[in-house]
């Protein structure tokens, strides 16, 4: 579904991806795991369109290097950044109702599903999204990606400043999100929630990759874990 290869990316003369490459298959949740600065976050946004770069990254077979992150996101991949970006003046249903792509017909997710998935969004639909806990935010801004009906999402550090039982449902439902066929792109600096949820893990460092495998064989491997991730 998404390749990436060799992929290199810019800000400005600074040169923060070296080489990068990995894919994500239909239906799969893949944890992309490291330390800040090792571009994790980088990644996301080369593969949003967002920051100069080069190499080679397809989407369904198409090439997407240069392409605008509109026409990124209008092909089906859906982005939660870590910062949330909700409107913090309109209501929540206002923000999800930004998210449609179109007239939502056809979509496998409606207001519905948003409210049912977590019920506290239900409760405060009518509520500016600027006075929303953090945890709350998180949901929206997950919310309204999905509401674009993407075919992968990628959520970047989903759990960060989040109460623990607000990280576990996160992790409940982005493992529902494979139930309807969306792929998952997590990026994460804690292992307790990808650990869980991923079929496969990729650890950055220095903005390569220093390792792929499954959860398992990253959890065996005290030498990556002590070296390139906060355990």
């Amino acid at each position: 579904m998404l390749h990436i290869d060799n992929l290199h990316a810019f800000y400005g003369k600074s040169h923060v991806l070296h080489g990068v490459s990995f894919g994500v298959k239909p239906g799969e949740i893949v944890a992309l795991l490291g330390r800040n600065g090792s571009g994790r976050s980088t990644t996301a946004k080369a593969i949003m369109g967002l920051v100069d770069c080069q190499g080679q990254i397809d989407w369904k077979g198409q090439a997407i290097v240069g392409k605008k992150a509109f026409e990124i996101a209008h092909l089906g991949l859906g982005y939660v950044p870590e910062n949330r970006d909700i409107f913090p003046k309109l209501t929540v249903h206002q923000n999800l109702l930004l998210g449609q792509k179109g007239s939502g017909k056809g979509s496998r997710w409606s207001f519905d599903d948003m409210y049912q998935m977590f019920p506290r969004l239900l409760e405060r639909q009518h509520t500016e999204a600027g006075v929303l806990s953090g945890g709350e935010q998180q949901m929206l801004t997950l919310c309204r990606t999905l509401m674009g009906d993407p075919d992968l999402i990628i959520i970047d550090e989903p759990t960060e400043g989040l109460a623990p039982k607000i990280v576990e449902l996160v992790g409940q439902y982005l493992k529902k999100l494979k139930d309807r066929g969306i792929s998952v792109l997590l990026i994460e600096q804690k292992l307790t929630i990808a650990m869980k949820i991923s079929d496969r893990a990729l650890v950055m460092g220095h903005g390569s990759i220093v390792f792929e495998g499954t959860p398992d064989e990253l959890n065996a491997n005290t030498y990556i874990r002590k070296e390139w991730l906060e355990v």
